[in-house]
């Protein structure tokens, strides 16, 4: 079964070795990990993946290998469980949506959201007012409201929520996806200012047949730093939710990026930027950065680059407390002004169509912070967002 297991990791891309196998064989054969699906999880990641960029691939080949037997997190829910079991699904026209109305507000929901707990002593399914399933209720799963708290659904069905009760988990993005064009490539190289800097490592050819000419035939290396592009950039991933749809353009920058700059920083946040960020989706939960911590790690001579589809309520942005997954003391756009008064050379790259952005009072804010430097990721958009950035070498 291991054997297996080892060939599939190989298929997945994962690149295990002989010895790493050997290895995973001999700490169980000690029994460093027993009768625990988890714990097993955990001692092959360690004993066959040596990068952790390779976790996400061994994540996929791990769930599809054993069918996903074991979550290998669990999630800690309140809410009974019985009361979010899925038996049928609202479907609503868009003239039976236009009917329901929304609670009236960011405190009106929390408040009634409290109150419905405090008051429900069981299961409700179809309604418009319990905590349940299948209705049109602002609270809970497979049904529709304007405005709700998203409770026991694991996925976005009509994206309204505007608070998600449930622990969410988000892959990070894959660094070695092969770009299907060499046009974003080409796009990101606008952003460029060569410099030498660096122990001298390249052989500077020139000047090594002038000075070995001046020396008589001798041969006189002449060696010089390597040549990069200077360029540095803080580069800021939005992940889960809506951006589920553009995962694999999002991947497509972030492998270019990491190619074409070499000075590359990197964070991952949800809908909008809080008072943290974090580097690893897996461990968000516990090492998380903060923004004042970047404000103050990296100088402002930094370049910012946002992804993000801006997509979300605008209780998000404008709101304390407006974060759909956890209570910000601050709205998110006072962190984004702080931001912005550091980095001045900032853009937002939009993978949503340029069309529909006038529909979204989300995006319509957050243009409006970054001084409407906001730019939807197409190849023509990116050459307009590197070549904003360029102008101010």
């Amino acid at each position: 079964m291991l054997i297996e297991f080892f060939l599939k990791l190989k298929e997945g891309g994962v690149p295990v070795s002989i010895k790493e196998f050997l290895t995973l064989i001999e700490a169980l054969e000690k029994r460093v990990a027993f009768g625990s699906m988890e714990d097993f999880y955990y001692l092959a990641r360690t004993c066959l993946v040596k990068d952790e960029k390779y976790f996400d691939r061994y994540d996929r080949v791990f769930a599809a290998y054993f069918k996903g037997i074991v979550e290998v997190e669990g999630v800690a829910i309140l809410i009974p469980e019985e009361w979010l079991k899925k038996l049928a699904e609202k479907v609503l026209t868009e003239e039976e949506k236009k009917l329901i109305e929304s609670l009236g507000g960011w405190d009106k929901l929390m408040e009634t959201l409290k109150k419905r707990l405090e008051e429900q002593k069981g299961r409700h399914q179809g309604g418009g007012k319990w905590i349940g399933t299948a209705g049109t209720s602002p609270f809970g799963a497979y049904g529709y409201n304007p405005e709700g708290v998203r409770i026991g659904q694991p996925e976005s069905r009509h994206r309204r929520a505007v608070k998600v009760w449930d622990k969410r988990e988000f892959r990070n993005f894959d660094d070695t996806v092969e770009i299907g064009t060499r046009n974003m490539k080409v796009a990101l190289r606008r952003l460029r200012k060569f410099a030498r800097e660096g122990n001298p490592e390249e052989l500077d050819l020139d000047d090594t047949i002038r000075s070995t000419a001046k020396n008589a035939g001798w041969l006189d290396l002449k060696l010089v730093p390597e040549r990069h592009n200077a360029i540095k950039v803080l580069l800021f991933l939005d992940v889960g939710g809506s951006m589920d749809d553009h995962i694999r353009v999002c991947e497509q920058l972030f492998s270019a990026a990491r190619v074409e700059f070499k000075h590359l920083e990197y964070f991952y946040f949800h809908n909008f930027l809080y008072e943290r960020v974090w580097r690893d989706n897996r461990r968000r939960g516990t090492e998380r950065v903060s923004t004042w911590e970047v404000m103050h790690t990296y100088p402002h001579d930094y370049k910012v680059i946002f992804v993000g589809d801006a997509t979300m309520s605008p209780y998000e942005i404008v709101y304390p407390g407006g974060s759909v997954e956890h209570t910000n003391e601050e709205a998110g756009a006072a962190w984004m002004q702080r931001l912005l008064a550091v980095y001045h050379n900032a853009i937002w790259l939009n993978p949503q169509p340029e069309e529909v952005w006038d529909y979204h009072e989300s995006i319509r804010i957050t243009r409006e912070l970054l001084g409407d430097r906001m730019f939807p990721l197409t190849i023509e958009g990116l050459d307009r967002g590197m070549r904003l950035l360029t102008k101010s070498h």
